[in-house]
């Protein structure tokens, strides 16, 4: 028996250590980092690997085994390094497309269990009452302790038309919540807008994608005909936008800079790791062999007053966009601190249509401003006081999140808050007995948007000292 677990062993460490050395050359150009081995420790997995194949209670594959050892590898590094086998990969490249399947919720995981990081606007998850900082801990009747994050997104999907009961903790709840979700494909609108009163335009992204950047030029040009060519002010809302796309982030802000403004650069390790992005068509189109859709923009979107909309939702493309606007003081940022998702994430195919999603660099703003776990402090505060005391209670950020990826500024400040935060009215007091599971939330762009209507009365002002 000690031959066969010596033999096992010795061809576990075989393998492990071709992986490593085949590792080592790809990287040779860190060869002084990488100079040796560690050979206890690859002996310790290979004893590890040698000691399930011989006593675990039932036979496990080698293919298990090495998969588990990789996504493991991969989790424990930061909240967004991960593997994705060949179904996880499809699914993400058919996602930036803006179409996919399931529930239509940003997710991580936390303390084993999965966290709603957020729920996409207009899709099932977001109807149904699911809130940022949901913990999930049971589908239907599978409990999520136990189960990775991409075998628990496995189990949120499925047929269209098809229910999913999920068991959610709520800190403002004393019990579990069951909510019922209603799988249907997730066709996202990029961009949404309107003119919300004559000459003031309103500009919503709720994700970015691969048009996103197209979408919102022939918006802009539509809004700017409705306005008989006399738009006063714009707000641009990124409120609850998880992210998407860089090159759609850099698109939309080409829109509103001066060609070739830095939006944003990024610091890694390695040379690919480091780049500058500016806005100009090579940034923002990058090899895909579209037509400059920003082109023929009128040139009054890179004047008109504007306002951006954040909040504790928006994240990564979404706070690029709000950094590079008010390093370049083109906008004025007003809402809440933005979640803090700064880095970059770097898909790596690894055959067999599988790869990994790693973590290589962080976001810099054009003023050298890290996003990462900090985010993008507003110029001004307005909460909306519909959602003010659930947002301090339990809202999300990249800073709660377990492992997650330090600042990488040598004197981080999270906690930076403007002067003079916009007081919100106090909001009616409620019934006791109203039904806490329904959806509680203010429609964006709605007359009762307490923030679109903070932005819109700063804009009007803005617009009367012009004139003065």
């Amino acid at each position: 028996m000690r031959g066969r677990f010596e033999k096992i062993g010795l061809i576990g460490l075989g393998l492990v250590a071709g992986v490593f050395i085949s590792m080592h050359f790809a990287a040779i150009a860190e060869k002084d980092e990488l100079s040796s081995l560690p050979i206890e420790e690859l002996r310790s997995f290979a004893e590890v690997f040698g000691r399930i194949k011989s006593d675990y209670v039932e036979p496990v594959s080698d293919k298990k085994l090495i998969t588990e050892a990789i996504t493991g590898m991969l989790s424990g590094l930061d909240p967004h390094s991960t593997y994705l086998d060949a179904e996880s990969f499809k699914e993400l490249q058919v996602g930036t497309q803006g179409e996919f399947g399931g529930l239509g919720i940003e997710v991580g995981m936390e303390d084993g269990l999965v966290k709603v990081i957020s729920p996409i606007e207009d899709t099932p998850a977001f109807v149904a009452g699911i809130k940022a900082g949901d913990l999930i801990i049971k589908l239907d009747d599978t409990l999520v302790k136990g189960l990775t994050l991409n075998e628990a997104v496995k189990r949120m999907r499925g047929k269209p038309g098809s229910d999913i009961v999920l068991t959610v903790i709520r800190k403002t709840e004393p019990k579990p919540l069951l909510i019922t979700v209603t799988r249907a494909v997730i066709k996202v609108q990029s961009v949404k807008s309107k003119l919300v009163e004559p000459g003031y335009a309103f500009v919503r992204i709720t994700q970015f994608q691969e048009h996103t950047g197209e979408n919102l030029s022939t918006a802009l040009e539509k809004l700017l005909k409705q306005s008989n060519n006399d738009l006063k002010g714009l707000v641009l809302d990124l409120r609850n936008d998880p992210g998407g796309l860089l090159t759609g982030s850099v698109g939309v802000s080409a829109a509103f800079l001066p060609d070739d403004a830095l939006v944003v650069y990024t610091e890694g390790r390695t040379e690919d790791a480091k780049m500058r992005l500016n806005a100009n068509p090579q940034d923002y189109l990058r090899g895909t062999g579209k037509n400059d859709y920003l082109k023929d923009l009128p040139a009054i979107f890179k004047t008109v007053p504007m306002v951006v909309l954040i909040n504790g939702g928006s994240a990564s493309a979404s706070e690029i966009v709000a950094g590079a606007l008010q390093d370049h003081k083109r906008a004025v940022i007003m809402g809440t601190q933005s979640f803090g998702k700064g880095s970059v994430q770097t898909i790596l195919p690894l055959g067999n249509n599988t790869a990994i999603k790693l973590t290589t660099a962080r976001y810099y703003t054009p003023n050298g401003r890290s996003i990462q776990a900090t985010g993008i402090v507003p110029d001004i505060i307005a909460e909306d006081p519909a959602t003010a005391s659930q947002d301090s209670t339990f809202r999300l950020r990249e800073a709660d999140l377990e492992r997650h990826l330090d600042n990488g500024n040598k004197k981080e400040d999270a906690t930076v808050k403007p002067a003079k935060p916009v007081a919100a009215p106090k909001a009616a007091p409620k019934n006791k007995d109203e039904d806490a599971a329904k959806p509680q939330f203010t429609e964006f762009g709605s007359k009762t948007d307490f923030q679109l209507n903070q932005a819109l009365n700063l804009l009007k002002g803005m617009h009367i000292l012009k004139g003065k």
